[in-house]
């Protein structure tokens, strides 16, 4: 059991400093020759339930998003990696 949680604190730790690296790496611009922000164009759709049962869909234009290069999401905007898989987005109301 002990052994376990020395695991659990170690991976925690490490996790914890990938984190931080990862921020300083977005604010100070390391290295500086990478840009820090990009954009991705994103189709949204919205699906609006109907009351007879049905769902209706409405699409708006495409649009750049911002993203950071990073592993995580940090100032509010999320990874250009996560957001380049994902450039259609469902918005269900």
């Amino acid at each position: 059991m002990q052994r376990l949680n020395r695991a659990l604190l170690i991976a925690g730790l490490l996790l914890s400093v990938v984190y931080v690296c990862d921020y300083l790496s977005v604010r100070f611009r390391i290295p500086r020759s990478r840009e820090a922000f990009g954009t991705v164009t994103v189709q949204r759709s919205y699906a609006v339930k109907q009351k007879d049962g049905r769902t209706e869909f409405m699409f708006d234009p495409p649009a750049n998003q911002v993203c950071v290069h990073s592993l995580f999401p940090h100032l509010g905007y999320t990874p250009c990696w996560y957001l380049s898989r994902r450039t259609s987005q469902r918005i269900n109301l």
